[in-house]
């Protein structure tokens, strides 16, 4: 993928229009623009390098067949974003797996706030090779993974765009389609579960 080029809103609307209107080369620098933004946000939520590029691959050839219903009300990343996150959401649900690393999570207090609400860390890497330590250490692990894999995939969505994309409820809202409430009615209830699954204690 080439570098992206800094364009200002004006060109990029007229890079918009003559896309709809079937150039390729210009739907080829609206792409080169924003590829890189929309790979970190697949890739937070799918934490599998190869996997986000086979998915930005399918995110642009869905963008090339609906951009003649992007009206311009809005910025074209506006518009592109929510594709992409639902695309994400898609391949989530198709593979039954989530992170193969920590999401942070918050308590059960519903707030907006951030690392001083987290309850838990993922097992860190010891620099020991103690064979105890090691095999404790990737139970632990395996044991995260099953309690994330356990989540639905709106609850997991909802926890990727919030502690990995660092989003507001409001941009989770836009991005998800659904209202600021189901925004954060999810989050508490992917952390509340979350914390219960680590803890042993069955959800309500």
């Amino acid at each position: 993928m080439a570098d992206a080029v800094e364009i200002t809103p004006e060109a990029e609307r007229a890079l918009v229009q003559r896309a709809q209107s079937g150039d390729e080369d210009a739907f080829g620098t609206l792409m080169r623009n924003h590829y890189e933004p929309v790979f970190r946000l697949v890739n937070s939520m799918l934490r599998d390098e190869h996997g986000a590029r086979d998915v930005c691959q399918e995110i642009w050839l869905t963008v090339w067949k609906n951009i003649g219903s992007f009206r311009g009300d809005a910025k074209f990343s506006t518009w592109l974003h929510p594709i992409a996150t639902r695309r994400a959401i898609d391949q989530l649900r198709a593979r039954k797996r989530w992170f193969s690393r920590f999401i942070p999570f918050a308590s059960d207090t519903g707030d907006e706030g951030g690392t001083a609400d987290r309850v838990a860390a993922a097992p860190e890497a010891a620099d020991t090779s103690d064979p105890r330590q090691d095999l404790e250490r990737r139970e632990s692990s395996a044991r995260f993974e099953r309690a994330i894999a356990a989540l639905p995939p709106k609850h997991r969505a909802v926890l990727a765009l919030r502690e990995i994309q660092n989003l507001s409820y409001d941009e989770i809202a836009a991005n998800l389609g659904i209202a600021r409430g189901t925004v954060m009615s999810r989050l508490f209830h992917a952390r509340r579960q979350l914390a219960q699954k680590l803890g042993d204690q069955p959800c309500e």
